[in-house]
């Protein structure tokens, strides 16, 4: 049996995924200040290398961004969506639109999320925080993907069984 077109065929997938999913034209080091949600948003980019239009529609539908930015910059721009996400969620839970903190981090993507959250009203350990965490849990339950909740959203969800 001849397997090198079915290999070939494989490749021929493989390698695109791999190179959107490892090709970014930042490095990706997110430092949320936070292992867990540097974590989720490492398999973010995973999903989206995967799912793009799921991704997408994601950002779209349940963050308010803009389809053609967020396709610009993952696709065109080969940003990380990881960063395209946090960026967006960050924006939700701020109130500020989506555009403003992506124009944060394209400015100051070497210092990392966390001092952005910042400037946007987010700060460890807080109920901000918190909601910004439990954006990326709903996100995965809307992709059903598996989440392991990290010790603050699990105190959370043992003070709000019904939420």
């Amino acid at each position: 049996m001849n397997l090198r077109a079915p290999l070939l065929a494989l490749c021929l997938v493989a390698v695109p995924l791999a190179a959107f999913a490892q090709d970014f034209a930042h490095p990706w080091q997110p430092r949320s200040g936070d292992d867990w949600t540097d974590a989720r948003l490492a398999d973010v980019n995973a999903y989206a290398a995967r799912y793009r239009d799921a991704f997408v529609d994601e950002l779209v539908r349940y963050f308010d961004a803009p389809r053609e930015l967020v396709e610009e910059l993952v696709v065109d721009r080969r940003w990380a969506p990881g960063d395209v996400y946090q960026a967006c969620a960050i924006a939700r839970v701020s109130g500020r639109p989506c555009r403003a903190v992506l124009d944060a981090w394209a400015e100051g993507y070497g210092e990392g999320w966390e001092p952005i959250a910042r400037r946007f009203g987010i700060e460890p350990d807080s109920p901000a925080e918190l909601r910004l965490k439990q954006s990326l849990v709903d996100s995965y339950r809307r992709w059903a993907r598996p989440i392991e909740l990290d010790e603050a959203l699990q105190r959370a969800a043992r003070a709000d069984p019904g939420g």
